[in-house]
């Protein structure tokens, strides 16, 4: 490979495995946020240990995030220093409005939020993670700002150092960041979905004691999965319109072209269809509270299914950036003259690095998650959400 296919694939593969991390993110937040506003306003003791449980493991997912997206920032300074140079002034706002919301903000109020378990008065607590679900919202917005100019380049003009930009509301409004950033929520919540289901179903497989708390739980995840999907497919279908509307090209390679940009979008679509379908089941048999115990079959498939909306976002996400190929800023500037003036050696350097770094944070992450689902929630009793009033 030469020096270019390589930095598109070492960003591929970066951007791709810190999207893993994002998806769950994104939707267990809520999740998290909405299991502490029913136990706090309802003073319910399953709620408080649903929390700290499910807390538990997005705190464990949002910390492995921040390395890899830490990681992924570094590696986009290194190999494509030309989108910065040309197209700096425009998306160099975007991306520090992330950082100033993803690693203060946020960061600072998951602070407070765990180490403030038993120390603040527990509407406060509550508020916290409230700050960093809606944190999480806006950072997600803050890069699909950046994204969305790539895909749909408006509100900027050439200069002689590159674009300028002239028109902020235009770039902050652009339909193509707009449409994806509530498309992307839906998936997350699609993930989070899947994730207490199937978490939940392995407890049951296995015989749980704590059927109520993980019955409760897959019931959530089911019914959290189901409506987050048809949003997905809504705010799918509407950015189908757009791309045909803006990206021609792109809607060339979806309905007839050849390559890596179809080949996403068939993945994407197949695994979304597996999972609707799935999905109707899943609400039919969560209905009965003695099937969601003791249906053993049905706990294996929901296990099983964990992994369909990983497949469908990274497939989907590799159809929006391969289908504007050759452009990174689509009509304004090719791939070829984003790339930094690196050797083959040094960007065979580091790619083998990042992959490699990447693979052991993913590998890490997986057994973390893994290591303390299996663990299960706190003994009842043990939970204190509040001690100050």
């Amino acid at each position: 490979m030469d020096v270019l296919e390589l930095a598109r694939l070492q960003f591929a593969l970066t951007a791709g495995a810190h999207f893993l991390f994002v998806a769950l993110t994104l939707g267990l937040a809520t999740v998290v946020a909405v299991l502490q506003t029913r136990a706090t306003a309802g003073d319910s003791e399953i709620h408080r240990r649903m929390t700290r449980f499910w807390g538990r493991l997005y705190v464990i997912n949002y910390a492995m995030g921040i390395v890899t997206g830490l990681v992924m920032e570094f590696q986009i300074g290194l190999s494509w220093s030309g989108l910065t140079h040309f197209a700096g002034n425009v998306l160099g706002a975007s991306l520090a409005m992330e950082t100033l919301v993803a690693f203060f903000v946020e960061s600072t109020f998951l602070g407070l939020w765990i180490f403030g378990w038993g120390r603040l008065n527990r509407w406060l607590h509550l508020t916290t993670i409230w700050v960093v679900t809606l944190t999480a919202y806006a950072s997600a917005y803050w890069i699909l700002v950046a994204n969305g100019f790539m895909q749909h380049p408006v509100g900027a003009a050439p200069g002689p150092d590159g674009l300028r930009l002239t028109d902020a509301g235009a770039v902050l409004t652009n339909p193509s960041a707009l449409q994806a950033f509530w498309h992307v929520l839906a998936g997350g919540l699609v993930t989070a979905g899947f994730f207490l289901a199937g978490v939940s179903a392995w407890h049951l497989l296995r015989r749980t004691p704590e059927q109520e708390f993980f019955g409760r739980s897959l019931r959530i995840g089911v019914f959290v999965a189901a409506p987050a999907l048809f949003a997905s497919a809504v705010t799918g279908g509407r950015q189908l319109q757009l791309i045909e509307e803006i990206q021609p090209h792109k809607w060339d390679a979806f309905t007839g072209g050849a390559g890596g940009a179809r080949i996403g979008a068939l993945l994407m679509l197949t695994a979304f269809a597996a999972m609707f379908f799935f999905s109707l089941l899943n609400v039919l048999l969560a209905l009965s509270r003695r099937v969601v115990v003791t249906a053993r079959l049905w706990h294996v498939a929901l296990i099983a299914a964990i992994p369909l909306p990983y497949v469908a976002m990274i497939s989907g996400w590799v159809f929006r950036e391969l289908g504007r190929q050759p452009w990174v800023v689509d009509g304004l500037l090719t791939t070829e003259d984003a790339v930094s003036d690196l050797s083959a050696g040094a960007i065979r350097v580091s790619f083998t690095a990042f992959v490699s770094l990447f693979a052991v944070l993913i590998a890490v992450n997986g057994w973390l998650l893994a290591r303390h689902a299996r663990r299960g929630p706190e003994p009842a009793g043990r939970v204190e959400l509040e001690v100050l009033v």
